[in-house]
């Protein structure tokens, strides 16, 4: 008997990728095979995000597109998860009666139930659970879906902060930490299956272990993961701006795996905005953070992101941000244009921004951006990076990108590679030869091919690097 076919669209955030891969090991363990084509699929399952307007329409119009399946494909059954669900269900299973199940933020494994038909006629489509019934665990089946021998670990679901204008508490709960043991566990499993970099995730990575009995530290569960054999590259992401401690600032700094790379959303840099998205501080600490992060860690990469056109954002606070930014010098940077959800504190606020001006507002701030990034790319023409091969680009299955270790996944630039670079999953050592406002290109030597080690670490190579 032939294997059911099923098809996966993953929308949003790494979190939410996560959360996908779960699923579609739930699939492979019931006896489905994955399809890359919908119209192949007799399952297809659409994870939603619904974090913002524009998550949101594109969540919305994913599952239109992907239900016409039904009419003119294989598809039988029509499965949507995730944040959207989580948000709206009885909304969804209104106004869109081809949806056949809904599943929420925390409802992976339902999915099994879904696909084996083992649902009565009282659970009905609705299967929305509450936002906090659930953690990753190290035993649950998950299918990696990253490519270059990398995977995102979650350390923890949901998020315990009042931030005014955002929804994610309501959408995954109160934050709840793993234990760190099974953290480890994960590790070592994606260790076994050829993984080499792991990317740290959650809503406030730095909030780790804080709401958990042994008050588990971050420090300590990132040094244990940088300590598992196999392990080449560790990155933190979403580190909320708050003083780092010793401990992780001499991560950071000194162990040959933990990469100096820091992932720490901002929002804003003026005092009035910061305290109007209840941010708990103001813009001073954000320059001493920034200061003593770059006084201590070498060849730190830092990446932020910023919220433009908020309630009551005027031009003196936006040109405030823009005069951060300039003294910063951030090795990246995300713009988002603000988006007024009706269940957070900002929708009450009042000076509401024209959405022209906010859009005016976020071309602006890449703009100059783009300036630094290019700068701070053309620096490293002439150096010899480590690059973690990730495969064919999208462009052309003859040129094979990479990514060196200051780079993430899926977020920031690419390294295009010449040479003998063999397949991927591999750490090669390259010269950059060129750079763009955002990618690099680079040549492998011939006596790269026949190696996967380099000299040294990627972590150390950062820190060799001094990017100005």
């Amino acid at each position: 008997m032939s294997q059911r076919t099923l098809h996966l669209v993953s929308l949003g955030c790494p979190k939410n990728r996560v959360d996908s891969e779960v699923m579609l090991g739930v699939a492979e363990r019931v006896g489905y095979s994955h399809v890359s084509e919908a119209s192949e699929a007799e399952v297809i399952v659409v994870n939603t995000c619904g974090f913002i307007d524009a998550a949101k329409q594109e969540s919305i119009d994913t599952i239109l597109e992907l239900a016409e399946h039904k009419k003119s494909g294989a598809c039988q059954t029509l499965v949507v998860t995730g944040c959207l669900s989580q948000r709206y269900p009885k909304e969804l299973a209104h106004d869109m009666p081809e949806v056949d199940y809904l599943l929420g933020s925390s409802d992976m494994l339902k999915l099994e139930r879904v696909l084996r038909g083992n649902l009565s006629d009282q659970d009905g489509r609705i299967l929305v659970g509450s936002p906090a019934d659930w953690v990753i665990r190290s035993k649950d089946p998950r299918t990696l879906t990253t490519r270059g021998a990398s995977a995102y670990v979650k350390l923890a679901e949901g998020c315990n902060r009042s931030c005014s204008f955002c929804i994610i508490p309501r959408l995954r709960g109160k934050q709840r930490s793993r234990p760190a043991d099974d953290i480890v566990r994960e590790v070592k499993h994606l260790v076994a299956r050829g993984v080499v970099e792991v990317n740290l995730i959650s809503q406030d990575t730095i909030a780790y272990g804080r709401d958990s009995d042994d008050k588990a530290r971050l420090s300590d569960v990132v040094r244990r993961i940088a300590d598992v054999k196999g392990i080449r590259w560790v990155r933190m992401h979403y580190l909320y701006p708050e003083t780092l401690t010793d401990d992780l600032v001499e991560l950071l700094t000194a162990h040959p795996r933990v990469l100096p790379y820091v992932d720490m959303p901002l929002q804003h840099a003026s005092d009035a905005m910061l305290r109007r998205m209840k941010r708990g501080h103001g813009g001073k600490r954000l320059r001493t953070l920034v200061e003593q992060l770059r006084h201590r860690v070498d060849g730190l990469v830092l990446r932020t992101a910023f919220i433009v056109g908020h309630p009551g954002e005027t031009e003196q606070d936006f040109d405030e941000l823009i005069e951060y930014v300039k003294w910063a010098e951030f090795d990246r940077l995300g713009v988002f244009r603000y988006s007024d959800e009706p269940e957070t504190a900002s929708h009450e606020q009042d000076g509401k921004v024209p959405s022209r001006t906010a859009g005016a507002r976020a071309k602006q701030l890449m703009a100059v951006q783009r300036r630094i990034s290019r700068k701070k790319n053309k620096s490293l023409v002439g150096r010899q990076l480590d690059v973690l091969v990730e495969g064919p680009s999208e462009e052309s299955e003859l040129v094979m990108v990479g990514r060196h270790a200051g780079q993430a996944p899926e977020i920031d630039g690419m390294v295009y590679l010449s040479g003998d670079v063999g397949g991927s999953g591999r750490i090669v050592s390259a010269r950059v030869v060129s750079a763009t406002d955002y990618d690099l290109m680079a040549e492998v030597p011939e006596h790269q091919a026949a190696t996967s080690t380099p000299v040294e670490s990627g972590a150390k190579a950062m820190r060799r690097l001094r990017v100005v």
